[in-house]
């Protein structure tokens, strides 16, 4: 049987001991290792692209560059879609910016008191191409945040500019993917196979030029596709 590829994961937070315990939870699955450390965000940009881990943990508040910066540099330099995808570590108290490093390119984010098991799916999660988007905060924060955004504004125009070239269906699987929806729920409530769904996402992403679920969900919020707290 072949083995499972192992995932390679960067850690980038400027307290020796949050990088110290994750690295002993990390290295205890067989299926992750942590491949490097980072002190701050110069420092992960210059690793992620020396190493090229599958998935960089990334602290939100670091000196020299915060996590949101390099969070921007790294995925913008993953222009093939096959470069490392960041997850982000945050406390509760810092909603604002981790809705800014979803916008940024993240995808999706832990809290620092999460569980053993708890990281390491959020890890293969990530590493699979998916996004940590629901239940709860992530939701929760995209619909706060974009909420607040000016959707009659030039920047919200130029969106739904790029919305009018989906088509009704994909429009709609966008709406129930904004919503926090599986392929598999999406697939029921539309009555459909869950293959054209992942048809359906996949085509999305190209024609809005979008990374991964999280950024789909935030252009929904952002061009008031998806309205918060309603439909």
């Amino acid at each position: 049987m072949t083995r499972a590829r192992t995932i390679r994961v960067l850690l980038a937070d400027d307290q020796k001991l949050v990088r110290q315990g994750f690295t002993v939870l990390l290295d205890a699955e067989p299926d992750i290792t942590v491949t490097g450390q980072a002190v701050d965000g110069v420092e992960a940009v210059e690793r992620a692209a020396e190493l090229a881990p599958d998935v960089v943990l990334m602290d939100i508040r670091m000196p020299r560059l915060g996590g949101i910066e390099a969070t921007r540099r790294i995925t913008e330099a993953n222009t093939a879609g096959d470069g490392p995808k960041v997850l982000v570590l945050t406390t509760f108290d810092l909603d604002e910016y981790v809705f800014e490093a979803l916008r940024a390119g993240a995808s999706g984010f832990l809290l620092k008191d999460a569980s053993a098991a708890e990281l390491a799916e959020g890890v293969r999660v990530v590493a699979r191409g998916e996004a940590l988007l629901a239940p709860g905060l992530t939701k929760r924060l995209i619909e706060k945040f974009a909420g607040m955004r000016d959707e009659n504004g030039p920047g919200g125009a130029r969106l739904m500019e790029r919305v009018a070239d989906l088509t009704e269906r994909e429009t709609e699987v966008l709406a129930l993917v904004a919503r926090g929806l599986s392929n598999l729920e999406i697939a029921e409530q539309l009555v459909v196979a869950e293959q054209t769904v992942k048809t359906h996402v996949s085509r999305i992403l190209v024609k809005l030029g979008l990374r991964d679920r999280t950024q789909a969900a935030v252009f929904a919020y952002e061009t008031g596709l998806v309205r918060p707290g309603g439909a």
